[in-house]
């Protein structure tokens, strides 16, 4: 038999599950041309040319033995060199490669960062609406997740709320950047309240209580908005990153923690990181794909094609009477549900074709995720179905 922490997991994950056979249902009733699956953040927009022609170079002119064969679970020397060196440049910073731990994407980072530091009973806070999975991932540690009520409708974080849920338990503090699933993007002047915050509370506790910076959207922003690099802010920070979104390589799992030198007690942890890497079963990161990112960690994708397609989805819903925050990164619209019961609304939008994930896997009930990641021509042939769900709500 499965355990019951399984159990509990796969019953929180089961309303995403079903959002799978729902569309799959859909298909098969409605067609395919008349299905509109906003669900999943899979991007929707090829890697850049770049990235696959250095994979073929890679393949045809290194030697197979090391393409495929272990790693040093915390990555190759040259690809954290690599790295650290885009980072310095980008941001100011003197990292080198002892600074960088390759990872399989930042979900598999976030997961050998809280291996390394929780123990049974520790608390991780985070901000709804947050990324689903964080939950399980706290959990599988042994920790648990204190999620902080959202706050509408700017969806920012509340010092106040941080102040009055830090305890002795505490070990981390999630933060994602921009936001899954808002789209907001958190500015420098509440991230330094945080900061501030933590200071006294580390004086307090007489400890390090770390923050999470889950980044794998950085490079997605809008509209001049800017991502601020949180260890400039808060010497305990460790980076998340992922290249799933930046370089569309979703499936590729291949990402890196950044671990700043100043972070307390930064041998320990590189030292518990590449443990953790290797007791979850993860080894090291994909051999390959550590050596295409350390040849195109400077690449992005041309942002363009989300930007086109978030301006086209926000404007028509604008216009239907749909209530939205323009978001300014990511690619999601946190839609406001046209009924107090977002899983009624959510299956009022199956009968026009339209499938969205409800706020509650995020944390966060009465809106709805719409993941605007999809064809550009995708979103087009919706714009009817979304205007007369909307119409039937306003008879």
């Amino acid at each position: 038999m499965i355990s019951n922490k399984m159990k509990r997991i796969m019953d929180q994950n089961a309303g995403m599950a079903s959002l799978f056979t729902a569309a799959n249902i859909l298909r098969a009733k409605m067609g395919d041309e008349n299905v509109f699956d906003f669900t999943i953040g899979n991007p929707n927009m090829k890697a850049p040319d770049g990235v696959n022609e250095t994979a073929i170079s890679i393949l045809q002119n290194t030697d197979s033995l090391l393409i495929h064969s272990y790693t040093n679970p915390a990555g190759m020397p040259s690809v954290r060199e690599a790295v650290a060196k885009s980072l310095n440049k980008r941001f100011g910073e003197e990292y080198t490669g002892a600074n960088i731990v390759m990872t399989t994407g930042a979900a598999g980072g976030m997961n050998a960062f809280l291996k390394t530091i929780i123990d049974i009973g520790d608390e991780v806070i985070t901000f709804s609406p947050y990324f689903g999975d964080y939950l399980p991932y706290v959990e599988n540690h042994g920790g648990t997740l204190v999620e902080l009520p959202p706050n509408p409708p700017s969806f920012l974080p509340d010092v106040d709320a941080v102040r009055a849920a830090i305890t002795e338990k505490t070990k981390a503090i999630i933060i994602n950047n921009p936001n899954n699933p808002t789209g907001v993007v958190y500015g420098e002047d509440v991230l330094k309240e945080i900061a501030r915050l933590l200071e006294e509370k580390e004086a307090e506790l007489g400890r390090a209580v770390y923050l999470i910076s889950d980044e794998p959207y950085r490079e997605l922003v809008f509209d001049g908005a800017v991502v601020p690099y949180i260890p400039k802010l808060y010497k305990n920070t460790i980076v998340a990153y992922s290249y799933s979104k930046s370089l569309s390589l979703p499936g590729d799992r291949i990402g890196y923690l950044t671990v700043p030198s100043e972070v307390e007690d930064f041998a320990q942890i590189i030292e518990g990181l590449s443990t953790a890497n290797r007791i979850l079963g993860f080894i090291n990161a994909p051999a390959l794909q550590q050596m295409v990112v350390g040849q195109c960690c400077e690449t992005i994708i041309d942002v363009e094609f989300y930007n086109r397609n978030r301006e086209l989805l926000y404007n028509a819903l604008q216009e239907y009477g749909f209530t939205c925050a323009k978001p300014e990164g990511a690619f999601y619209l946190f839609v406001k549900a046209m009924e107090e019961d977002t899983f009624a609304f959510s299956e009022k939008a199956k009968e026009f074709g339209l499938v969205v994930i409800p706020g509650e896997t995020f944390g966060c009930g009465g809106y709805v995720r719409v993941a605007y990641c999809v064809s550009h021509e995708m979103i087009g042939r919706s714009l009817p179905m979304w205007k007369a769900l909307a119409e039937s709500y306003q008879k």
